[in-house]
């Protein structure tokens, strides 16, 4: 019997997001940062055809969340949620179908409820996610530069979490970013680091949450290492926690 909600990813990291949201009346894509060609193979790995998609879900308008949006929409008739400072923040083209979400209300997909939950980062009108069916609930939560209260509220008492930990400061310190980059990445609207990650995990009641996924993990100012030993003190209670990479993602994770 198939779970009522599974969740998986196509890739995490600057070269191309995108994450699947599977409940019992829909397959709901989050963001794709990768071209068509690139998302129909690995969609494939997940056992999934672009026909069988009921939406796309776009977060904001930076290109490894974006790219293939377009694209894949008018391929494949499907139609694309976005708020309007995304949508006039690039020029996509005709989209088949364009639903704007207007000052962050709450909207439905096929029975899905979609939370959207707007973080500081630096985009034009930038949004995360909270799902919930059938008494399940489920947050995404990545390119944030800080955790505001606002943030916090929203994603307590959840079953499943994709949290972003993009970088360690030392390493970002240390490397190889123009400095005007550093600050933009380590700022308040940039990304968040392990350490505020894992401060954030502190202060949520992870009792209920069956699934944790550690996601957006820079290739050059992070490791899988640090973020691991990070983490490891703040996520005991967590029954499952997952890293997700770049090149795969992470397979199918199921919510029950």
């Amino acid at each position: 019997m198939t779970a009522p909600l599974r969740f998986a990813s196509l890739g995490s990291g600057s070269r191309g997001n995108s994450t699947l949201v599977e409940w019992g009346a829909g397959t709901l894509l989050i963001d794709c940062g990768f071209s068509v060609k690139q998302a129909n193979e690995r969609l494939q790995r997940l056992g999934k055809r672009p026909e069988e998609l009921t939406a796309i879900l776009v977060t904001h308008e930076h290109t490894d969340h974006i790219k293939g949006v377009a694209a894949m929409a008018r391929r494949y008739d499907l139609p694309v949620y976005m708020t309007p400072g995304t949508y006039h923040s690039r020029n996509l083209g005709d989209l088949p179908d364009l639903r704007l979400i207007e000052a962050y209300q709450p909207f439905e997909i096929n029975q899905l409820l979609v939370t959207p939950v707007a973080v500081p980062h630096d985009a034009r009108e930038p949004s995360q996610f909270v799902f919930e069916y059938a008494g399940l609930r489920l947050g995404v939560l990545t390119d944030l530069g800080s955790i505001t209260a606002h943030v916090e509220a929203h994603y307590q008492d959840l079953d499943a979490m994709v949290l972003e930990a993009n970088h360690d400061p030392v390493m970002l310190a240390s490397g190889d970013y123009p400095p005007s980059l550093k600050q933009r990445v380590g700022g308040l609207w940039g990304h968040l680091s392990n350490q505020q990650a894992a401060g954030f995990l502190q202060r949520l009641d992870c009792a209920r949450l069956q699934h944790l996924v550690i996601a957006h993990i820079s290739q050059q100012n992070n490791s899988l290492e640090l973020a691991q030993a990070t983490l490891a003190p703040v996520t005991a209670e967590v029954k499952q926690v997952t890293f997700a990479c770049q090149n795969q993602g992470f397979d199918w994770l199921s919510v029950s």
